[in-house]
């Protein structure tokens, strides 16, 4: 039997309103951003899953075999069973749209259900992504929104690899905005204020 849940947290919002997904990064769990997100859109119905892979005692939404190299087999499984269980949650709830905020680790398995399944999310942030590959062209992003911020100094995520992702984004039709600090990999008030720009 196939595995299509996560433990997760959910609370649910007003009839007709946006779901909104919140993602973890890496040693988070489902609490991370759940009051954030509750805080973020009052009215939305809030999904908060915890990953399913453990590195080291660190939850994750899919494997890696060292900094930036991904097991991509396991990034597929973990992308096709996150959008799944988005999607099954998004008919349930009777969402209008559906929002994803992802940092890190949850930034990264957004980004390639993003490009996996261009249809899914309406709008998503993504916080500190890092994709280490080219990936494939996505015609469904068309007219979708993205925000993606990062940190000028961010050990993790290179500058050129943050700048190339947006530029796909973009080239694949979708709106996006591209937000940096002068900090590292950690969370700025710039770029919650440019979230709240994108979920209002």
């Amino acid at each position: 039997m196939t595995d299509t849940d996560y433990k997760h947290l959910i609370k649910k919002g007003a009839t007709g309103a946006p779901l909104l997904v919140p993602l973890h990064g890496t040693g988070g769990d489902e609490n991370q951003f759940f009051t954030f997100a509750s805080q973020m859109r009052p009215d939305a119905t809030i999904l908060s899953p915890r990953g399913d892979v453990s590195e080291h005692g660190a939850a994750r939404f899919f494997r890696r075999t060292g900094e930036g190299v991904y097991d991509m087999a396991d990034l597929a499984r973990g992308t096709q069973k996150l959008a799944d269980f988005v999607r099954k949650t998004a008919e349930t709830v009777g969402a209008s749209e559906i929002f994803g905020l992802g940092f890190s680790n949850g930034a990264n398995i957004l980004a390639n259900v993003l490009v996996e399944f261009p249809d899914l999310f309406d709008r998503a942030a993504l916080l500190h992504p890092l994709i280490p590959f080219q990936p494939k062209p996505a015609q469904g992003l068309a007219g979708r929104r993205i925000l993606v911020t990062a940190g000028e100094r961010d050990p993790i995520c290179p500058t050129p690899l943050t700048i190339v992702l947006a530029d796909y984004f973009t080239a694949q039709g979708a709106t996006t905005q591209l937000a940096w600090h002068n900090g590292g990999h950690d969370i700025r008030e710039n770029e919650i204020e440019a979230m709240r720009t994108l979920f209002a």
